[in-house]
């Protein structure tokens, strides 16, 4: 294989490993998959392009145009001619579906599904920056520089992913540049005629093989700092749900960004079992029954099997009216509540406490809106500290017979808000089943499992409960029956999605205590989290499972004594399970609905339906690409120490071995100098080597004899008639191994472990079998050749 070859196919697996960066944006890894194949061959367009061979300036352009025909393959074959060739009308599709892309990234949290706009955006993406790569690397011949657009890459995921394992991605990335270094490094100083590795140059000596790697030195680090430091500026939020002091979103100018939050379970808990119940807000109200004047903050929609949390998700400017909720028909009656709230000025909380849902709020400062939940959130710093505020909201009054008779979900909405992990136990689906059993609606499954926490379970309220962490909780949680408001209405929105029903847990503020001046006092003790269901006509709905907490909603409540069931008979679960007909009957399909793509369907039969039965195949791949996402980073420290320990490990005791196994321990001492920055200098006799490798490394006296042990030894294998085997030969190796990583710094000891400078020998070897084997193959065909002599 040719230098700019392997150049080539190191800058695709570069361009694939820094695309892994965009794996957790998103919820299936399919999409890389596919990706690989596309990038195969927009290398091999780019190969043969060089090969014909074509300028820089075609060579570019033929690749552009085979990225172009892969697109239009992939994503628009039925608006090109013969599904190939791209016309106007392809173009007008990718606009569309850019635009539809755009859409989704707006309204969806991360991980995202993958629609055709967002893995038009992630593939197109990464093929671009494939381009860019080859280009720079391979065409230009110039790999230090094209570190800048996979630097881009990770960057754009990094801010955008906003996880813990972003330093993961970064190695994989890192590693794909390095790789691309070395083979750009190998390719040039073989043009020299043998390799050398920087030794000290004499005046006028080459300059061109140093160059490169100088270069990409620099860029490296320049490119490394950044990628560290850039996605620190990007704003997220970390502060908790019911703290005293908030921390703000971060920067953002008003018109988008993300947020996310933290697990609010520490923060109840602190609040709840508070000696000093300090009042939180002040209400005034126009609604004559404060019982169901709940306070929310924000909801928690994201359930791991071990915890409930709020997701990620997409904020923007506050509107001026806040749209109709989610899934709430206009055959549902409802009043309006205007509450004008007063924050305590000790009580800096980022969430606006609202009653839900609100329709217009009134408030100073800098707010922004989450449509998802319907929530407020304080930018730069803005929070609730002595905050005067005035929400308009909904008072929303279902009956029980239009909960039990409500159609099923939109199909997207129910897919992601009934999504079990499988490390969830599974006496909890079972539980739930046994408790609802011959139950005939959602609805009526929803008030048994209600009733049973809060009346007929024998579950007990208590604050300072320890039912232990992870998946084995909410298990434990129902075999003690002890617990407080967190662990009821975890455990039960966790049953709800094992039946199928759509549940999340709110949180924030039960009602509080009316006061003689016609105000309602809320406490820290009134802090509370609760489980909100989703009925198809009326929205998300709020249940009270925590004993001798909040209050009962009065469409849960019983219409006859010893049933938990209004007294007009249910409709069926069956017959309420298949896809309704009519056209859904949301006064709106704002918000949440457009980021589920439930929108713009006659029938909930239109909207596509994907089973959860048949999504776990790529699991498999997942783990497997884990590993090797792992093993990669880790392969030079691996290899070396194998090498290592081969070299310098028992030989054969003859006179045979000993000379091999001399020699093997004066490569590992040189490779282990050039490890921690002495290059090799093969012009050098084995003692000059061995006075240049103490000078340099700075060696003691006794590490320095050690050193010309070794290399007498060499002489001795090389020049002597009959060579004496040397004794302590590895020993002294691993000495001045020592000695070398004594004198270095932190850095250039964390490089000589982790990216060895000597694995460049890997690429050596795999190039020299490589031409050794083209050599065997072109020697093996046959020759035709014309006698000498005749005619043909």
């Amino acid at each position: 294989m040719s230098g700019r070859a392997r150049l080539a196919l190191c800058a695709a697996a570069a361009t694939l490993m820094a695309s892994c960066a965009l794996l957790p944006l998103v919820t299936e890894p399919t999409w890389l998959l596919q990706l690989v194949p596309l990038v195969a061959i927009q290398t091999g367009a780019g190969a043969a392009a060089r090969r014909v061979p074509l300028g820089r300036t075609l060579t570019v352009a033929a690749q552009a145009l085979v990225t172009l025909m892969l697109l239009t393959l992939v994503f628009a074959r039925g608006h090109a001619l013969v599904g190939l060739i791209p016309g106007p009308d392809t173009f007008r599709y990718f606009a569309d579906l850019l635009q539809q892309g755009t859409d989704d990234v707006s309204r969806y949290a991360t991980p995202a599904p993958v629609t055709e706009g967002i893995k038009l955006m992630l593939i197109g993406g990464a093929l671009l920056i494939g381009l860019l790569v080859d280009t720079l690397a391979v065409t230009f011949r110039s790999a230090a520089p094209a570190g800048l657009p996979l630097l881009a890459l990770y960057s754009v995921a990094a801010g955008l992913s906003g996880g813990g394992a972003d330093w993961l991605w970064f190695l994989v990335a890192a590693a794909g540049y390095l790789m691309l270094l070395l083979a750009e490094g190998r390719d040039r100083l073989a043009q020299w005629g043998r390799v050398f590795g920087g030794a000290p140059r004499t005046p006028g000596g080459p300059e061109g093989a140093v160059a490169p790697v100088r270069t990409g030195r620099r860029i490296g680090a320049v490119a490394l700092g950044v990628a560290l430091v850039a996605p620190l500026a990007l704003p997220t939020i970390n502060g908790g749900l019911l703290d005293a002091a908030g921390t703000g979103v971060g920067v953002g100018g008003g018109n988008g960004g993300t947020i996310s939050a933290v697990n609010p379970l520490v923060s109840l808990r602190d609040n709840l079992n508070t000696n000093d119940d300090r009042q939180v807000l002040t209400l005034r109200t126009d609604s004559n029954d404060i019982s169901d004047l709940y306070l929310r903050i924000v909801s928690l929609d994201d359930f791991d099997g071990t915890t409930w949390k709020p997701a990620q998700r997409h904020i923007v400017g506050v509107p001026d009216k806040l749209p109709t909720p989610i899934g709430l028909g206009s055959d549902i009656e409802r009043g309006k509540v205007k509450t004008t709230v007063t924050a305590a000025d000790w009580y800096a909380q980022d969430w606006l406490p609202m009653p839900y849902p609100p329709s217009d709020v009134k408030v100073s400062g800098r707010w922004r809106y989450e449509p998802v939940g319907m929530t407020l959130v304080g930018d730069r710093g803005q929070t609730t500290r002595g905050q005067t505020y005035q929400v308009t909201s909904l008072d929303v009054r279902p009956t029980a017979q239009q909960l039990a008779a409500a159609p099923q979900p939109p199909a997207a909405l129910r897919r992601e808000y009934t999504k079990v992990p499988s490390a969830l136990p599974k006496v909890v689906a079972r539980t739930a089943q046994e408790i609802t059993a011959g139950a005939s609606s959602h609805y009526e499954e929803a008030v048994r499992l209600q009733d049973w926490f809060a009346v007929n379970g024998g579950f007990q309220y208590d604050t300072s409960v320890e039912v232990g962490r992870g998946p084995g909780a909410i298990a434990n949680f129902l075999k003690k029956k002890q617990g407080f408001c967190v662990h009821f209405s975890f455990a039960m929105a966790a049953m709800a999605r094992t039946l199928g029903i759509p549940a999340r847990v709110a949180v924030g503020f039960a009602p509080g205590t009316p006061q003689a001046d016609g105000t309602v006092a809320v406490n820290q003790k009134d802090a509370h989290a609760w489980p909100e269901l989703y009925f198809e006509g009326v929205g998300w709905t709020r249940f009270e499972p925590t004993p001798t907490r909040g209050t009962t909603p009065s469409y849960t409540q019983s219409d006859t004594p010893g049933s938990s069931l209004p007294e007009e008979a249910l409709p069926s679960k069956g017959a309420s399970s298949a896809p309704s007909a009519a056209a859904s009957p949301s006064e709106s399909c704002a918000g949440e609905l457009r980021r589920l793509q439930a929108c713009g369907s006659p029938s909930a039969a239109a909207v596509p339906h994907h089973e959860d039965g048949g999504a776990g195949w790529w699991w498999p791949l997942t783990g497997l690409g884990a590993l090797l996402v792992l093993a990669v980073p880790l392969s030079p420290l691996l290899w070396r120490e194998r090498l290592r320990g081969r070299r310098l490990g028992g030989h054969a005791r003859t006179a045979g071995g000993s000379a091999a196994h001399t020699l093997a321990a004066w490569q590992e001492l040189t490779d282990s100098a050039w490890d921690h920055g002495i290059a090799p200098d093969e012009s050098l006799t084995a003692r000059k080597a061995a006075d240049r490798i103490v000078r340099l490394g700075h060696l003691d006296p006794a590490t320095g004899a050690a050193v010309h042990r070794v290399a007498d030894a060499v002489e001795q294998v090389l020049y002597a008639p009959a060579p004496r085997p040397a004794a302590g030969t590895a020993q002294d190796v691993r000495r001045v191994i020592e000695g070398l990583r004594s004198t270095v710094s932190t850095g250039t000891r964390l490089r000589a472990r982790f990216l060895p400078r000597s694995s460049v020998r890997v690429l050596w070897a795999v190039s020299a079998r490589w031409s050794a084997l083209r050599t065997r193959i072109a020697a093996a065909r046959p020759t035709l050749r014309r006698p000498s002599g005749q005619r043909g």
